[in-house]
C-alpha cells in the first residue's frame, strides 16, 4: 500500500482506499468473531453488557497509533465497531 504522500492521482488514491477497505473489512470480520468468543466465554453468561473501562483503554491505545484521529473520533468509530460486532455475535448464537 503506498504512503499517502506518494499518491499522485485520484485513481491511485481511490485504488489504495479500496485495497485498504478490503483489508479493514477482513480485520473487522475477525474482530467480530473474537468478540463473539468473548461473549461466549464471559463468566456471567454471554451478552451481559459492555465494559466502558475496557472500551476507553482500547481507544486510548489506538489513539497512540492514530494521533491525527484522536481519542474522540476513535471513540465514535470504535463504538460503532463494538456495537456491530456484538450485534453480529448475537445473531450467530445458536437458538
Amino acid at each position: 500500500m503506498p504512503p499517502a504522500g506518494a499518491v499522485t492521482t485520484l485513481a491511485e488514491a481511490r485504488a489504495a482506499i479500496d485495497d485498504l477497505d478490503a483489508a479493514l473489512a477482513a480485520l473487522l470480520e475477525h474482530r467480530a468473531a473474537l468478540a463473539a468468543a468473548v461473549q461466549r466465554l464471559k463468566p456471567v453468561g454471554g451478552f451481559a453488557g459492555r465494559d466502558p473501562g475496557r472500551e476507553r483503554r482500547i481507544v486510548e491505545a489506538m489513539a497512540v497509533h492514530a494521533p491525527s484521529l484522536g481519542p474522540e473520533r476513535l471513540a465514535r468509530v470504535m463504538n460503532a465497531v463494538i456495537e456491530a460486532g456484538l450485534d453480529a455475535a448475537e445473531h450467530r448464537r445458536p437458538s
